[in-house]
C-alpha cells in the first residue's frame, strides 16, 4: 500500500510538470532511438552486402590475370589465360564448376533503337557459376559453342532499352559490325553493388572472339565451389596449379590473382560490424548525456519541493518513501523515454532502409538492451537526486523558502 501511495505521488508529480518532464525525458528519446537506428541500419548494411555477393553466384571465385614482375621492379604486361587453363581447372580441381569469360562493350541496335551494353563469351557453364537463370527461350547447344555461332542471350535492361514492347526472341540483333540471332532472355538480377546485373549479353566464346575482340584471350575463369565451405581449399588448389602451369618460381610472386568472393564476403561482414559498433557507441553517449540531465532535473526538483519534502518528514513519512517517489519520477521518465526512444529508432530505420533499398532488419536484443539500459539509466542519475531528498532535515526543509 505505502508503495503504490508513493508510485501515484511520483506520477503526481510528473504530471504537474509535464512541460519539463518531456523536455527531461527528451535526451533519453534520442539516446535509444539513435542507438537502435544505427545498429539496426548497420546490420540491414551487412545482409545486403551478404546477398549481393550470394547473388553474383554461389561460392563464387575469380581467376583473372596479374601483372608480371619486370626488370628494374617494373610490371610487365598481363599474360591472358588459354583454353587449356580453364580445362585444367575443371579436370584437376574437385568439387568446382568453371567457365571461361571474354568480356567486351560495345553498341547493340534492334530497329532504330540502340544501347551500350556488356558482352560477356562464355559456356552455358557460366549460368550455374554467376547464378543466371534463362526464362525465356534456351542456353546454348554444344555445336553453337563448338563453332563460336552467332547467338545470343539477352539481360531485362538490354531488352528494355533496344526492344521496348517487342518480343525479342527469334530476332537478329546487331551487335557492332556483327549479327547475332536471340535464342534466350534472362531472368531479371536487378542492382548489385550499383552495377546493373541485367545490363549484359551473354554469347558463346567463339563468337565473341571470332566477332568483336579479334582475340583468343580469356580474360576471367570463373569458378564455383560445389559445397559451402570449400572455397578456400579451392583457391589454394588453383593457385598451386596455375603456378605450375606458368613455371613461376618459389621466389616469383603470382602473376594472376584468385578471389574468393567468400573472402570478400567476410571481410565486408567484419567492416560492418566494426562500424555498426561505432557508430552504436557514438550514439549511446547522447544516452549518458540523458541520464545526465534527468539528474540535473532532478536535482532542481528537489530543491523546488523542499517545503513538500519537509512537510512529508514531518508528518511521518520516512526517508525511504522520499527516495523511493524520486527514484520512481526519475525511472518514469527514462523508462517512458526508452520507449518513444524504441518507437522512434524501428520508425526511422525503416525509413532510412527503404529510401536506401536495403532489407527492414530489427535486432530484438538491440532492442531490449537499449530499453533496459534507458531503465538502468533512470536508476543510477535518479539516485542522487534521491538520495539527496530522503536525507534532508525536516525542519530545515520546513524552514526553506
Amino acid at each position: 500500500m505505502i508503495l503504490w501511495s508513493t508510485i501515484v505521488l511520483a506520477l503526481a508529480a510528473i504530471r504537474r510538470n509535464a512541460g519539463r518532464s518531456l523536455l527531461t525525458a527528451l535526451g533519453v528519446v534520442i539516446g535509444v532511438g539513435s542507438v537502435i537506428a544505427m545498429v539496426n541500419l548497420g546490420q540491414a548494411a551487412g545482409q545486403q552486402v551478404t546477398a549481393n555477393i550470394q547473388a553474383m553466384g554461389p561460392n563464387l571465385l575469380f581467376v583473372r590475370p596479374g601483372m608480371t614482375a619486370a626488370a628494374g621492379g617494373t610490371r610487365g604486361e598481363s599474360i591472358p589465360f588459354k583454353p587449356e587453363d580453364v580445362e585444367a581447372i575443371a579436370t584437376g580441381v574437385e568439387g568446382v564448376v568453371v567457365a571461361p569469360g571474354a568480356t567486351t562493350t560495345t553498341t547493340v541496335a534492334y530497329g532504330n533503337l540502340n544501347a551500350t551494353t556488356t558482352i560477356t563469351g562464355t559456356t552455358n557453364e557460366y549460368f550455374e557459376v554467376r547464378n543466371l537463370e534463362v526464362a525465356a527461350g534456351r542456353a546454348f547447344e554444344e555445336r553453337e559453342i563448338a563453332n563460336g555461332a552467332p547467338v545470343c542471350i539477352l539481360g531485362q535492361t538490354v531488352v528494355t532499352n533496344v526492344y521496348a514492347s517487342k518480343e525479342p526472341l527469334g530476332t537478329t540483333l546487331r551487335i557492332s559490325a556483327t549479327s547475332c540471332q536471340v535464342i534466350g532472355v534472362l531472368a531479371s538480377k536487378g542492382s548489385n553493388m550499383g552495377q546493373d546485373q541485367d545490363d549484359t549479353i551473354v554469347m558463346p566464346m567463339r563468337a565473341v572472339q571470332r566477332r568483336l575482340t579479334g582475340k583468343k584471350d580469356i580474360a576471367t575463369i570463373y569458378v564455383s565451389a560445389l559445397e559451402d565451405g570449400t572455397s578456400a581449399r579451392v583457391k589454394a588448389d588453383i593457385i598451386a596449379m596455375l603456378r605450375e602451369r606458368r613455371a613461376l618460381r618459389e621466389e616469383e610472386a603470382d602473376d594472376f590473382d584468385v578471389r574468393d568472393m567468400a573472402e570478400v564476403a567476410a571481410t565486408l561482414e567484419s567492416t560492418s560490424a566494426t562500424m555498426t559498433a561505432l557508430l552504436g557507441a557514438i550514439a549511446a553517449v547522447s544516452l549518458l548525456v540523458g541520464g545526465i540531465g534527468i539528474m540535473n532535473i532532478m536535482l532542481v526538483s528537489v530543491t523546488e519541493r523542499t517545503r513538500e519534502i519537509g512537510v512529508r518528514l514531518a508528518i511521518g513519512a520516512r526517508a525511504r518513501e522520499i527516495l523511493l517517489q524520486f527514484l520512481v519520477e526519475a525511472v518514469v521518465l527514462s523508462v517512458f523515454g526508452g520507449l518513444v526512444g524504441v518507437t522512434l529508432g524501428i520508425v526511422g530505420t525503416w525509413i532510412m532502409v527503404t529510401q536506401l533499398g536495403m532489407p527492414f532488419v530489427v535486432s530484438t536484443q538491440m532492442v531490449l538492451a537499449a530499453f533496459g539500459v534507458s531503465a538502468a539509466v533512470g536508476v543510477v542519475f535518479g539516485y542522487l537526486p534521491a538520495r539527496k531528498a530522503a536525507r534532508l532535515d525536516p525542519i530545515a526543509a520546513l524552514r526553506h523558502e
